[in-house]
């Protein structure tokens, strides 16, 4: 539809059934995901070098060998919002996760904010992940004495150093933007072939984390563990009950990504049965493997010892008989790394799949590739995109833009369970969140303690952010959408 329409009300929503049964003209995207699939895709979100690095972090300055509690109170935060992710998910097996869930539980303009905002977790997410994959990708090679020239692997806005002792700066993150590529082309080629490559690399970067959990157990000292939860020093988050709160903000963004499997419900074969699976299970194993985690690390290196220490794991290895663990755990955290920005990007092209689809985004978006049957085009503008990012810009500055998306994706989501069961309470659902309103409740109030906590630039980059999105929909969204034609009709 080229020309323009009334527009609807700001607060317009869609019905389920109207989310359910619209569909793009032409071909659509390919049911071939199961219950394993969508479980693999969790998991390759969720653990990324945050578990080889946050854990000494948490344990070191905030709650010692408590820090496994931290782990499970973060799990919990999560649950929370995973349980209501699932409810929706169930109820609305179509594509655009948080986006979707939206408009049909607060209406047009709700759904516009939270789909824009989700480019802050998944692009911006994807690039600053892609930075990080950089520098263990030179570090690993570094091991073999390979190594790339040192200005090709930073921005512009980064210092790196030369040979013979000289100091400059970077001039692009090449590997960076290679991993991009690289990554949109699988994504392009199709979901089926993304998920296999995926689950081949989950299953590597877990047998990885794994063999440091096997392997160090044998070199435990229980004497680290006490006392298990330090006396608090006085101040709040250092130790104590506070310490394992603050321990659990920490570390709450190494379960970041669980979310992206529900982007993907409109390509799982039986979305009501398996997104509920994907999800949780995908929760539910990280969760175990962190807490062994976190029981290792902290068994073998004494938690004083990690104040400072930037890499506690390859110290706890150095502690073992194994040091050809340490490339192991370089190697997991690459891999680690790899399929966050898979499901990453795959959540982006979906998430603006679904706005362009309603005609809130042109046309070029919804674009479904005939043999592939993928969003190609949306796949091609956020490689670029992305890519740019990682070449160009700092991951201190990607960073910090990623976290507070998540956590108003999360409160957005857990308001809907809320506003859906009042709405439509008889529309079916193949799972209930358990304890509304107070399942959802308790998911608001962590993520919005968290969001306060974060500092003063994170939120202005946020509010400039949205307001870039907030012209973009009453210049072309507003009167292009299909539910304002829909009205017109």
């Amino acid at each position: 539809m080229s020309e323009t329409t009334s527009p609807a009300p700001l607060f317009a929503r869609k019905t389920v059934a109207q989310l359910s049964a619209d569909h793009p003209d032409g071909h659509t995207l390919r049911r071939v995901l199961g219950a394993w699939h969508l479980i693999a895709l969790g998991i390759g979100a969720i653990i990324g070098a945050g578990l080889f690095s946050l854990t000494g972090i948490a344990a070191a300055d905030n709650a010692g060998p408590a820090v496994v509690l931290s782990f499970l109170v973060a799990a919990v935060a999560c649950g929370f919002a995973g349980l209501c992710y699932s409810e929706l998910a169930s109820m609305i097996p179509v594509a655009g996760s948080a986006y979707t869930y939206a408009y049909a539980t607060m209406g047009e303009l709700v759904a516009w904010i939270i789909g824009w905002d989700l480019v802050l977790e998944y692009a911006v997410g994807a690039g600053t992940v892609a930075v990080s994959w950089s520098r263990y990708v030179g570090s690993l090679l570094g091991d073999y004495g390979l190594s790339l020239p040192p200005r090709l692997t930073a921005s512009p806005f980064e210092g790196v150093d030369l040979p013979g002792g000289a100091h400059t700066v970077g001039l692009v993150n090449l590997p960076a933007v290679a991993v991009v590529v690289v990554i949109s082309a699988l994504l392009m080629r199709g979901v089926q072939e993304s998920a296999r490559v995926n689950a081949v690399i989950v299953v590597v970067k877990v047998a990885v984390v794994l063999a440091v959990i096997g392997f160090g157990a044998a070199y435990i000292n229980t004497a680290n563990w006490h006392p298990f939860i330090p006396p608090n020093t006085g101040h709040f988050g250092e130790y104590g009950w506070s310490g394992i709160l603050r321990g659990a903000g920490t570390i709450f963004f190494a379960y970041i990504g669980f979310d992206a499997v529900s982007t993907a419900a409109q390509e799982a074969r039986s979305p009501q049965r398996d997104m509920p699976i994907g999800i949780l299970g995908s929760l539910a194993i990280c969760t175990v493997l962190y807490v062994l985690f976190g029981l290792v690390l902290t068994g073998v290196v004494n938690y004083h010892d990690m104040k400072g220490d930037a890499a506690p794991v390859a110290t706890a290895i150095g502690r073992t008989a194994f040091p050809w663990l340490k490339t192991t755990v370089k190697l997991g955290v690459i891999c680690g790394y790899t399929t966050v920005i898979l499901v990453m990007l795959l959540g982006q092209s979906r998430v603006f799949y679904a706005m362009a689809r309603d005609r809130l985004l042109p046309g070029v978006f919804a674009t479904i590739h005939p043999r592939w049957q993928t969003p190609w085009l949306s796949n091609v503008i956020f490689m670029l995109f992305t890519g740019l990012m990682a070449a160009f810009v700092p991951i201190s500055v990607l960073g910090h833009m990623t976290s507070i998306g998540t956590l108003l994706a999360f409160v957005i989501v857990c308001a809907g369970v809320i506003v859906l069961r009042r709405q439509e309470p008889h529309t079916r659902r193949d799972f209930f969140a358990p304890g509304v309103p107070v399942t959802p409740i308790l998911g608001i109030a962590s993520c919005l303690l968290m969001m306060v906590s974060l500092d003063a630039g994170t939120w202005v980059r946020l509010v400039v952010w949205l307001a870039i999105g907030l012209v973009i929909f009453f210049a072309y969204g507003r009167r292009h959408s299909r539910l304002a034609a829909a009205r017109a009709g």
